[in-house]
């Protein structure tokens, strides 16, 4: 026993990074109560796609458990990986239903943006495009994604309905359902104010409780079984038939969104742990971008939606977590979950609807970070962040982003300051709107 305690020491770098196991064991505990709404969450959204909730409750967990696993064994950073919310939702409510392709076609598209940002890590220039992209058009994104999802938990609860005089309007409040999204928010909410980490597992598990009583729709199947099988949706992802020029335009969205998602929170969690420098570099830094982004492929392959690095990790962080072995509990307690899975189906939307509202609030809090008294800066951002729940789409939001910001910065005299990377972009929106439409 001492001998394997000495080598998870050696190997996880204990001494050098100043924690223990039973820290990091803490962490990975925290960190996973933190965000296994995922699994709850990914497979009620995909599901209005057409897919088979069981199953993609069982593909969350298999891909966040692997992912998150080999996040800790390769990188020794304790942070964790999952399906990235946002593209779900873009997924399910843009591509699938506005759109009208079918799920499997949707998804070989965000197959191939993860392809995309695979090849952008494997050549290096990840870090170099992301850092290209002015600070307010990627507020501007990720803001519009918050807003956008948030819109999307309104609707899932029933508090936003719509309306053909006003286009949306206010739903039925004597509805049990609305009553139990809205209760669902705020114990989410105040439980987060609270600093209580778990506030969205705690508001599902309410809700679904209470819906099984109020709710004749809501019917309790079990708690644990064997796994079913996965051939409804594994083998199913279209990937040829994604290569169409009509989806170049939400690959590059996909792509994009999740290159300043992924990253972002990579640099944010590991200068929360204080293991990066004033550059945003650290230790293993490569092979946890290998990680991040093969895991993406692979996941989206599988059909769970693109992977990515999930900000929750900062809750193991703020416990002690350190070290890679936090994301291997993190990662072994995802696959643990798996024979759980009648649990996915008793879950009604309006249950999950609150933890979109709220991972709105913290997406869209970045906006803090925009130059406001400057127009060029301030415009563009407010375009992307507002024309994504307006136009009910990321990729319309970005496109307008970018063309708005060239604009405003050319029509100033401020040309210089548009580098390449953003024209390349601009133009490319361009030629899509007025080709394609």
């Amino acid at each position: 026993m001492m001998q394997n305690q000495s080598f998870i020491s050696r190997f996880f770098q204990f001494n050098e990074k100043r924690t223990t196991t039973k820290t990091e064991i803490v962490a990975g505990i925290t960190t996973f109560f933190t965000m296994v709404y995922i699994v709850f969450v990914n497979p009620s959204i995909l599901g209005d796609a057409g897919m088979d909730k069981q199953v993609v409750f069982v593909t969350t967990c298999l891909i966040a458990g692997f992912g998150t696993l080999a996040m800790g064994l390769f990188s020794n950073l304790p942070i964790a990986l999952a399906p990235a919310m946002g593209l779900n939702a873009f997924f399910a409510y843009v591509v699938v239903a506005k759109l009208g392709y079918s799920w499997e076609i949707g998804m070989g598209a965000i197959f191939w943006g993860s392809v995309g940002l695979f090849l952008l890590t494997l050549f290096q220039i990840r870090y170099w495009l992301m850092a290209s992209i002015p600070l307010g058009l990627r507020v501007g994104i990720g803001a519009g994604i918050g807003f956008f999802i948030a819109l999307i938990g309104f609707k899932n609860m029933g508090l936003v309905v719509a309306n053909p005089a006003t286009l949306v309007a206010l739903g039925e409040l004597h509805d049990p359902k609305v009553l139990l999204g809205i209760l669902g928010f705020f114990i989410i909410t105040v439980l987060a104010a609270r600093n209580i980490y778990s506030g969205v597992l705690i508001s599902i598990v309410v809700v679904t409780g209470l819906a099984l009583f109020l709710d004749p729709d809501v019917q309790f199947h079990g708690v644990v079984s064997m796994p079913p099988s996965l051939d409804a949706v594994v083998g199913k992802v279209d990937v040829a038939g994604a290569l169409d020029s009509a989806l170049l335009g939400i690959i590059f969205s996909f792509l994009l969104v999740n290159l300043f998602d992924s990253s972002g929170t990579l640099l944010g969690v590991t200068d929360k742990a204080g293991i990066s420098d004033e550059k945003g570099r650290f230790p293993k830094m490569r092979q946890a971008l290998f990680v991040d982004s093969l895991s993406g492929v692979v996941g989206s392959y599988v059909g769970t939606s693109a992977i990515s690095t999930y900000v929750e990790s900062g809750a193991g962080v703020s416990v002690g977590g350190r070290t890679g072995l936090t994301a291997v509990v993190v990662g072994v307690l995802f696959l643990l979950t798996i024979f759980f899975s009648p649990l996915a189906g008793l879950v009604p939307a309006y249950a999950t609807a609150g933890a979109l509202v709220y991972v709105g609030i913290l997406m869209a809090s970045s906006l803090i970070k925009v130059q406001w008294e400057d127009l060029t800066e301030a415009t563009p951002a407010f375009i992307t962040a507002a024309m994504m729940p307006f136009t009910y789409s990321i990729t319309e939001g970005i496109a307008f982003g970018f063309i708005s910001y060239c604009a405003m910065k050319t029509c100033t005299g401020r040309i210089r300051e548009v580098n390449a990377p953003v024209w390349v972009v601009a133009i490319l929106f361009l030629i899509k709107f007025i080709w394609v439409g």
